[in-house]
């Protein structure tokens, strides 16, 4: 089995420069990409990356939807460590408690995601690499 390689992003762009600089807006491509990237990465995963981003926006008028995506990114990011044959390291809960401090979630969840890449030895976006299980 085979999946397709993300991004690896420098955690501190990802999750203060870039959002400052386009006003918050690539946060929002960013959580877009890490979950289209957990679907591409391991077709087991099943996840429509406009309906996360859109938890994660207008969700909040019902205030639960947020909190559940970005729960669910996690788990998404731990299946993804353990198919690319890792112990699964991210951890759902941490990332959503992450969330209510600084929107720390999004520099773990790039960390965990830059081990996965570090993995296959940063292989180009996009690019089929072997899957463990």
């Amino acid at each position: 089995m085979t999946g397709r390689a993300g991004k690896t992003r420098n955690i501190f762009l990802v999750w203060l420069v870039w959002p400052l600089l386009t006003l918050g807006i690539y946060h929002l491509v960013w959580y877009y990409k890490v979950n289209r990237e957990a679907r591409d990465f391991d077709r087991g995963i099943t996840v429509d990356p406009v309906v996360s981003v859109l938890a994660v926006t207008v969700g909040w008028v019902v205030i639960v939807p947020p909190f559940v995506s970005i729960y669910n990114t996690g788990q998404r990011i731990a299946r993804m460590q353990q198919a690319a044959g890792m112990q699964a390291t991210c951890n759902p809960l941490i990332g959503l408690v992450l969330a209510f401090v600084f929107s720390l979630h999004v520099l773990y969840y790039q960390q965990e995601l830059n081990q996965i890449w570090a993995r296959y030895q940063q292989p180009e976006e996009g690019s089929e690499v072997p899957l463990a299980a």
